[in-house]
């Protein structure tokens, strides 16, 4: 499994919105505070290519972007592709029961 890192900040909505998509597929990730370590926060804007706003968010190698670009993966099934554990599981409807007597 690809390792995700997300880099975030306090406050911030769109890191809550991100944990909170992270966590409803039950990826794992870490996450860094940039406004706690400034030294992260260097390696956030160096990884990232200069993108100041949080989150920035990695899978493995690829700069995924902040929470937009993580929701239109999810939205799109990327997100799927890349963790198919987070994939709903999807139970066959229950046949129809006949109740006439």
């Amino acid at each position: 499994m690809k390792k995700v890192v997300m880099y975030t900040g306090n406050p911030c909505p769109y890191c809550v919105y991100a944990r909170a998509l992270l966590d409803s597929k039950k990826i794992p990730y870490q996450e860094i505070n940039v406004w706690e370590d400034e030294s992260k926060r260097a390696e956030m804007l160096k990884k990232s290519g200069g993108r100041t706003s949080v989150p920035q968010i990695f899978i493995g190698d690829h700069h995924v972007g902040g929470n937009a670009e993580l929701q239109a993966a999810n939205k799109s099934g990327e997100l799927d592709k890349l963790f198919p554990q987070s994939r709903k599981k999807r139970f066959p409807k229950p046949a129809s029961q006949d109740w006439t007597i």
